[in-house]
């Protein structure tokens, strides 16, 4: 039973993921700006707005991009250059946003 009790608290403790430093992410998502614009707004129809998404999101899509299971022309090049933790961080900085909409009236 103590075999059981420490071996769970290993899992647990194992598995803790540490917070995301959005300073940091704010300062990585300068390179994003050239295609995702000025705090995730973009002007460019090929890339899509990063401000608002959840960052379970963009985390998924990095890692894939990363991993080979998405492929786009810049952006498979650019998540091979990113670590797991600024990854986080830009999806941390990015999921921060706020944004509104307003209904079209019809």
């Amino acid at each position: 039973m103590k075999n059981l009790v420490v071996l769970c608290l290993g899992i647990c403790l194992s598995s803790v993921s540490f917070a995301a430093d959005m300073a940091n992410g704010k300062a990585l998502s300068a390179q994003c700006s050239t295609c995702h614009g000025k705090n995730g707004l973009s002007k460019d129809p090929e890339a899509p707005n990063l401000a608002g998404l959840s960052s379970l999101y963009i985390e998924k899509a990095l890692v894939d991009y990363k991993k080979g299971m998405r492929q786009d022309r810049r952006m498979s090049l650019i998540a091979q250059g990113l670590s797991k933790p600024q990854i986080k961080d830009l999806a941390a900085w990015y999921s921060a946003f706020e944004l509104t909409v307003k209904v079209p009236e019809i």
